[in-house]
């Protein structure tokens, strides 16, 4: 464990309006102090910033580590499971080298293998995020997204095992699959597949034993069935109404919305080269999507509710890595300041990872994971996807990227 002091930074707290010049020190995997001042030398290693942002590592909401990067879903389901635990790793080490220190997992194509890479990292046996692993999505017959990575359960008793099992192999969250995926051309983003008694069921059991319930969620009906019974997280929330914002706002406390941006816009307008042109996306509904979530979450911006960066990275249109596009998109789509977007990527993730008090935040007694970025994403927030510029990666103390690479 590095005991560090670094100085000459730009302190970028995201609870703060802006980045303020000081000193912050790290003992013990945690921040000691964080200073406009000059902090006393106690022998640590002295890292000087040379003006570089000194900032939270980003967290990732929508996160699967099973995902490949590749051209079809349809292949992991054949893919076997030593190979995929491997592909698992990988998408876990690049992760971290993109930044990104805190992930919510958001389903496994294969059984266990969320909770293996979790396991592994934090054994320390592989480097990665802080990871709150999934099992496999849970669909009724008529909604399966992917077949051969999703577990199909139908009704609410069939509902209940299931969940029982996976809380018992150690998930951390349990993903539903409410709504269709209009590229699939057979289940559609405005329909919905699941019966309010298969959602609570769902909720009923992860809940007794502590456990979150995600859900993937496009369509209007499925969103408030989400807010109707008590899902944690929403992921898409396109077809936002004026009915769904008055009950996400009187939830906002307790919901947490990631509606993974970059998948609609990439698969509208970059997916050509990988054989998906954007008049097929269009002509199944991507651009209507799109313009719909970006009316939608700024107005549950505008109300108070949580919306957090991340979703759907790992597909070949969006690979692992490139996840801080979602950043991008948050200022330049929903008009967020880069200050706010900042909050959403940081002091949010220590949210909904439920330790508010230790993660997210640049400030005494946070665990020490921090960012150097040679730059200062609250004026540029697109600096975050430059791995170049993160100069150094500290996760719990602990360099993962040493400055030292850089000749600091």
């Amino acid at each position: 464990m590095s005991n560090t002091l670094f100085t000459n930074v730009n302190i970028l707290d995201g609870n703060a309006e802006g980045p303020v010049a000081g000193e912050v020190s790290v003992a013990d995997g945690r921040i000691s102090e964080a200073a406009a001042g000059a902090l006393p030398r106690n022998g640590q290693r002295v890292i000087d910033g040379r003006g570089m942002t000194l900032m939270s590592g980003l967290c990732d909401a929508h996160t699967h580590f099973t995902w490949n990067s590749g051209g079809s879903l349809d292949a992991l389901a054949g893919m076997p499971v030593e190979d995929h635990t491997i592909v698992a790793v990988e998408s876990a080490r690049i992760l971290i080298d993109s930044g990104y220190t805190m992930c919510v997992g958001a389903a496994s194509a294969k059984e266990r293998i969320d909770i293996a890479a979790r396991d592994a990292i934090d054994a320390g046996m592989i480097p990665g995020p802080r990871y709150l692993a999934c099992g496999q999505e849970l669909a009724t017959p008529a909604g399966v997204l992917v077949y051969g990575i999703t577990r199909e359960v139908s009704g609410a008793e069939e509902m209940s095992r299931a969940v029982r099992e996976m809380c018992g192999q150690g998930v951390d969250n349990i993903k539903l699959i409410l709504s269709g995926e209009s590229i699939t051309e057979r289940v559609w983003a405005k329909d919905t597949y699941m019966t309010d008694e298969e959602v609570r069921a769902a909720v009923v059991e992860a809940h007794r034993v502590g456990k979150k319930v995600a859900a993937h969620a496009r369509s209007t009906d499925s969103i408030k069935q989400c807010l109707r019974q008590g899902v944690d997280i929403i992921y898409h929330a396109s077809y936002i109404d004026d009915e769904a914002a008055d009950m996400m706002e009187e939830r906002r406390d307790d919901i947490f919305v990631a509606p993974g941006l970059h998948w609609l816009y990439a698969t509208l307008y970059e997916a050509a080269d990988f054989g998906y042109p954007q008049e097929a996306a269009e002509a199944v509904g991507y651009k209507d999507e799109l313009e719909h979530s970006i009316i939608g979450l700024k107005e549950i911006h505008r109300r108070g509710v949580r919306v957090l960066p991340g979703g759907d990275y790992g597909f070949a249109w969006t690979p692992h890595g490139t996840n801080a596009r979602d950043l991008q998109h948050f200022v330049d789509l929903l008009d967020f300041t880069p200050m706010e977007t900042i909050r959403s990527a940081t002091v949010l993730g220590g949210e909904i990872f439920g330790r508010p008090d230790e993660l997210g935040r640049v400030a005494p007694g946070y665990l020490a994971d921090l960012l150097l970025v040679n730059g200062d994403p609250s004026s540029d927030i697109t600096v975050l996807q430059n791995h170049d510029k993160l100069v150094g990666i500290m996760k719990d103390g602990k360099w993962h990227k040493d400055p030292a690479m850089a000749g600091m």
